[in-house]
Parts: C-alpha cells; sequence; structure tokens
C-alpha cells in the first residue's frame, strides 16, 4: 500500500505545440536558405556576430592557457574513467560467426559509425563534462569524424572551460554554435561543416524536440526531457544526505522531478523538513524550490518489493538506493537510467567524473531502453553465406513462404537457386 506524504500532479509527457511548430519552422528555414538561416538564429539566439563558425587551433589554445591546472588535472581525471568505462563496454562487445547447421554460415560485425555530431549544452549551467559523455565516448567507440556544437556566450565565443572539454575529448572539428541551429548545421551540412549520419547529446525541450524532428534524417542517441532523480530509502538513511541529493538534481530546472521512495515513514518527514532546511541556505533555492514545490514526491511503502515496484512505474533517469538491502534492490529493479548504491555513491559522480555516462533516459523511457553508451555509436549488422548444397536445401522453404505470401517474384528467386544447386540425378 502506497501513502503520500508529498503528492505532485501528474506528469505530462510530450513536447507543447508551441516549440513542436516552431522547431518545425526552423528546420524547414535552414533546410532551404542554409547558411543564411543558420547564421541568421546564431546572431538572435546565441548573441553571435562572426562569420566564422568553426573553432580554430589558436582559439583552443588561448583557452587552455586561461584555465587553471587543476582544472586540467581534474578534467584528465574524469576523461580517463569515461573513457575506460567505455572501452570496457566495447570489449564486451563482439563479431562472431558460427555454422547453425551444415552448409549455413551466419555473422555479425560491428561497424563504427562513419560521421557523429556531439552537442554539448551552454544554457542555465554549461555542461563541461558532456563533452566527455558524448565526443570521448564516440572517440572509444571509433567514429571517423566527430563534429561538436556548443553554443556560443555572445561575443566571447564557446565557455572555455567547455571549449577545452570538447577537444581534449578527441572532436575533429569544433563549432560555437547552438540550439536548433546546431543540430540543424549538423544534420544538413550548412557553415561548412561535413553531414553527419547521428547526432548525439542533450539540451533544453527545443534541442530535444529538434532532435525527435531530425530522426529519419539523421539518427539519434535518445530524447531526454527534464532531469530526474529517484532515492530508495529505508531506515538507515540519513534524513539530511537523502535531502540534498534531491535538492542536487532539482537545481537543475524548475521543471525537474525529485521522488522519494521509503519504506520508513519517519524518514520520509525528516526528509521533508530537512528539504525545507536547506532550501534557506541552498544557493540555488530559486531553481530547486520550484522543482520541489511542483514536481517532489514522497511515497511510503510497505515493504523492499513494493518500494521496486513504484520505482520500476516511474522509471527514472537517476535512481539512488540507500538501504540495508542495496544488492536485494540491484537484482530486482529493472526501470531506470544509472543505479546508484549506497551513500557513498551518488548522482553528481555520474554526471561529472565516476565513469558512466551521464545521457540518460527520462520521462519513463528507462522502460525500454538505457542511456548513452559506446554501443550507440556501432552498427550491429549481420551476413549470411551458404554452400551450393545448404542454398539447395534451403529454397525449396523460402519458395513456399514466399508463395503463401503472395510475393513471387520473391518465390522466383529461390527457385532458380533450386534448379541452379540440385544435385544431379
Amino acid at each position: 500500500m502506497r501513502r503520500y506524504l508529498k503528492q505532485a500532479p501528474v506528469r505530462k509527457f510530450g513536447f507543447s505545440s508551441q516549440i513542436t511548430d516552431r522547431v518545425r519552422a526552423m528546420l524547414a528555414d535552414i533546410a532551404e536558405k542554409r547558411d543564411e538561416a543558420v547564421k541568421r538564429y546564431a546572431r538572435e539566439l546565441d548573441g553571435w556576430e562572426g562569420d566564422e563558425f568553426r573553432v580554430s587551433e589558436e582559439q583552443v589554445y588561448e583557452a587552455a592557457e586561461m584555465l587553471p591546472q587543476s582544472f586540467k588535472e581534474d578534467f584528465a581525471e574524469a576523461h580517463r574513467r569515461v573513457t575506460e568505462f567505455a572501452a570496457r563496454q566495447r570489449e564486451s562487445m563482439r563479431e562472431f560467426e558460427v555454422e547453425i547447421e551444415s552448409g549455413i554460415r551466419l555473422g555479425q560485425k560491428l561497424i563504427p559509425i562513419e560521421s557523429v555530431g556531439c552537442y554539448v549544452p551552454g544554457g542555465r549551467y554549461p555542461l563541461v563534462a558532456g563533452a566527455i559523455m558524448n565526443i570521448a565516448t564516440a572517440r572509444a567507440a571509433g567514429v571517423g569524424k566527430v563534429i561538436a556544437c556548443a553554443p556560443a556566450r555572445g561575443v566571447d565565443g564557446i565557455y572555455p572551460p567547455t571549449l577545452y572539454a570538447m577537444h581534449q575529448s578527441g572532436a575533429h572539428e569544433i563549432y560555437a554554435l547552438g540550439g536548433v541551429q546546431a543540430l540543424a548545421a549538423m544534420a544538413y551540412g550548412c557553415v561548412g561543416m561535413p553531414r553527419v549520419d547521428l547526432v548525439s547529446g542533450p539540451g533544453n525541450p527545443y534541442v530535444a524536440e529538434c532532435k525527435r524532428q531530425l530522426f529519419g534524417t539523421v539518427g539519434i542517441d535518445l530524447l531526454a526531457g527534464p532531469t530526474e532523480i529517484c532515492v530508495i530509502a529505508d531506515h538507515t538513511a540519513e534524513a539530511s544526505l537523502v535531502a540534498a541529493d534531491l535538492l542536487g538534481q532539482a537545481e537543475h530546472g524548475p521543471d525537474s522531478p525529485a521522488w522519494l521512495i521509503t519504506t520508513t515513514e519517519s524518514l520520509g518527514r525528516a526528509v521533508l523538513e530537512q528539504i525545507e532546511e536547506q532550501l534557506k541556505t541552498l544557493p540555488s533555492a530559486k531553481i530547486a524550490g520550484v522543482a520541489w514545490r511542483d514536481y517532489g514526491e514522497v511515497t511510503v511503502v510497505d515493504s523492499d518489493d513494493e518500494a521496486i515496484a513504484a520505482s520500476d512505474e516511474y522509471a527514472p533517469e537517476h535512481l539512488e538506493v540507500m538501504t540495508a538491502r542495496n544488492e536485494y534492490y540491484l537484482q530486482r529493479l529493472r526501470n531506470y537510467g544509472s543505479l546508484f548504491l549506497g551513500e557513498e555513491s551518488t548522482v553528481a559522480y555520474g554526471d561529472k567524473a565516476v565513469g558512466t555516462n551521464h545521457i540518460l533516459p527520462t520521462g519513463r523511457a528507462a522502460r525500454y531502453t538505457g542511456g548513452l553508451w559506446v554501443g550507440k555509436f556501432i552498427k550491429t549488422v549481420t551476413y549470411q553465406r551458404l554452400t551450393p548444397k545448404a542454398s539447395a536445401r534451403l529454397a525449396p522453404v523460402v519458395s513456399r513462404i514466399c508463395e503463401l505470401e503472395g510475393m513471387l517474384a520473391h518465390k522466383i528467386t529461390a527457385d532458380i537457386r533450386v534448379d541452379r544447386y540440385r544435385a544431379p540425378d
């Protein structure tokens, strides 16, 4: 049985018609007028007045020179972990060929996507770590050409730490361009960019809707909406720590849900008190407070299994578990983007430097997909080869199925092989 100490309104998924129409109009404009439209939107939306969007090696060097060594060392550590985990993921994938029966051999090949466009957002917060998650993972997959875009901050161009991160993560070309116009330019091949085969990376609702509309013209990684956190906690958890982690994700934006599921009602009430107390001094309280007020939820359940069932219904992007039975939860939870076990781990670790990818499914998409990983940049393709004897054995079966379906030209291709490879009498 579930009891709510705080319940949020039912969430509405999908994009507003206003955003959908605006993005559709922009894409049509860019598809028709290309560079002219891209430059116009860059001036209007990014405050970019230059004619050249591509960042030069000299500009990258200048950005690197102004950054403290401590940042470069921290970045290198985060980059090492993310790329090492991506490499282990790549190793878990394998090519193979198998003879499933005499004369019929089937195989699987892994082919990296030829060109990818990686978007690194720079709205409310310039997500420096997003460069690693996107660009470095694509490089670890073996992508041949990585184009990277990030919004210019007015006339000053890309935020220097973000630019440094994009370069160090392995982007072959970097462009100071944001939002819908950036994704469209990568998909259509505008302002000097080569056309890419897939675009990836998070962003605001306009970026997400743009990816949705571009799907088919190019591939996409996934559609990411407002970030989410769910915490499952019991009597062993500390209320102040749970509250801090909920608010830590709520600061992303006023529409970022934060959910607590607990088997201990007293903990739930203590967390509610702690959140109100911490909001008094939280630097981002104006954002996190609105998110908690409108989208925060505290649910009390009677058992661990009920907590698991409730969490799987949320299918959260980020899921923290702070209980006496963390292993039990690890074995049984099914729907989440990334799982953080024990109070020693926190979502911020996954967002920045622990090594797993922070581009994750939201809006209950974790029911059917995981997050960005090295395999997203690799095509798994198949092949077949048969001996003449095996072809003659298979052809009559295929011929009969084709005839049943009414696909007579297909049937002929099989019948030809019956005659061609039939053993002589």
